[in-house]
């Protein structure tokens, strides 16, 4: 049985907004002589909950409260959250950047982080320095370093640049450069926040790929990513985050569920008003609606129904053949499929057009999708505007005594296409 190397209790930490300290002298020797009693800090009852969403009455802000996990050796876990839930504050705990204000952590190893662009680099130093220095600052020996020196500057791809200053690096080289130091020294936990998301896709499938392999004999990896299908692909469990506090925990596919159901504001219709509408001067979004067959605003779709995601658009120029495009994502970010229409459909006049994306009566399983809408031109190549989870569909699956067969679970799935059979 795996052994626990991160166990968290009931940990928390409080800032204080504004000013650094408290608002006078007597405030700051309560503190201290409570301190000195061995009795809790009196301001650590006042804090309220971290919500953006509204406006506090107080001072003190719990950015984390009440975290309490555990992590086995070869784990990977993904901690996900909207911006502002603390992920960030918890990796700087548990790499010891910042302390918790109550609770405690143990840690069981030695833990590399990559927190954000350039962590522990100097920026008039080399970057073959900078290797030697960030492993000395990791706990490694020199020939420990010198071991794995060729395997990271090859995995990182900056080769040609190593003897040059890292202030000449772009964040992309540093973040390259950074996370194979981290990655291949003889670390036993790993610590990733979101940095990798300026690096190219290339390397950020390097990237998930050395994080999976590295579980595989023994490390431990904690990794924060807004990217789903980097979550789901490489981590085993999850944490979300929500307001300072773990709003749920186990299973990734269950997690980032919860993530997507509960915390991303979904929604069926989107309209814009005259003034404000996305676009260029060639064209101009007006709406995107999920429909019926009946062309009907809808804010769910049943197992069995067919629907239609309607785009209605102002083109501006006559002459311009624009391609609207629908991709259909499943909450783990994977792309079911991609659609847009057939060239002979695309008309060219100046005028306001409804374009309506068909879906089949028998298609999509059960469960949560989202929707990415866009739209350009080609020759030259030019996107007039490109949303991401624009359009949140819930599919509800019909009751299972309605089914033809006898199988009466849930289908296995992302889709459930009604495909012909034959037995002869």
């Amino acid at each position: 049985m795996s052994k626990t190397v991160i166990q968290v209790n009931n940990l928390g930490k409080q800032y204080r907004l504004g000013q650094v300290g408290t608002t006078s002298i007597a405030d700051d020797f309560k503190r201290w002589s409570y301190r000195m009693r061995g009795k809790e800090d009196p301001f650590l009852k006042i804090g309220e909950e971290n919500d953006r969403s509204k406006k506090g009455n107080s001072d003190y802000v719990w950015v984390l409260k009440d975290i309490n996990f555990e992590v086995k050796q070869g784990e990977v876990i993904g901690i996900i959250g909207k911006n502002g839930a603390g992920k960030s504050t918890l990796l700087k705990i548990l790499s010891r950047t910042t302390s918790p204000t109550i609770g405690e952590y143990k840690i069981k190893g030695r833990v590399a982080s990559l927190l954000e662009v350039g962590t522990g680099f100097h920026p008039d130093l080399t970057g073959r320095e900078n290797v030697f220095l960030n492993g000395a600052i990791l706990g490694m020996t020199k020939i420990e370093i010198k071991k794995n020196f060729d395997a990271i500057v090859d995995f990182s791809g900056v080769e040609r640049y190593i003897d040059t200053p890292v202030k000449r690096y772009s964040s992309g080289m540093y973040v390259r450069l950074a996370f194979a130091v981290a990655a291949h020294l003889n670390t036993e936990i790993l610590i990733i926040d979101e940095v990798l998301a300026v690096g190219d896709a290339e390397f950020r499938k390097k990237c998930l790929g050395k994080m999976s392999e590295v579980s595989k004999v023994g490390k431990t990896v904690l990794f924060v990513s807004h990217e789903m299908s980097a979550i789901s692909s490489i981590c085993s469990t999850g944490i979300l985050l929500s307001n300072g506090r773990i709003a749920k925990q186990g299973k990734i596919d269950e997690v980032i569920d919860e993530y997507l159901n509960v915390f991303v504001q979904k929604s069926t219709s989107r309209y814009w008003n005259e003034g404000v509408r996305p676009g260029n001067e060639v064209m101009e979004l007006i709406s995107i609606n999920l429909i019926n067959e009946f062309n009907q605003s809808i804010q769910a779709v049943s197992m069995g129904q067919k629907f239609g995601v309607e785009i209605t658009y102002e083109l501006k120029e006559d002459g311009v053949r624009i391609n609207p495009g629908v991709t259909v994502y499943s909450t783990s970010g994977q792309i079911l499929c991609v659609s847009m229409p057939e060239s002979d459909k695309i008309i060219t006049e100046k005028k306001v057009y409804k374009a309506i994306c068909w879906f089949p009566e028998t298609l999509l399983n059960d469960g949560t999708f989202s929707l990415r809408i866009n739209a350009h031109t080609f020759y030259p190549t030019k996107m007039h505007f490109d949303f991401q989870d624009i359009i949140i569909i819930e599919v509800i699956e019909k009751q299972y005594e309605e089914r033809k067969y006898d199988y009466k679970d849930k289908v296995l799935g992302l889709i459930q296409p009604s495909l012909t059979w034959e037995i002869k």
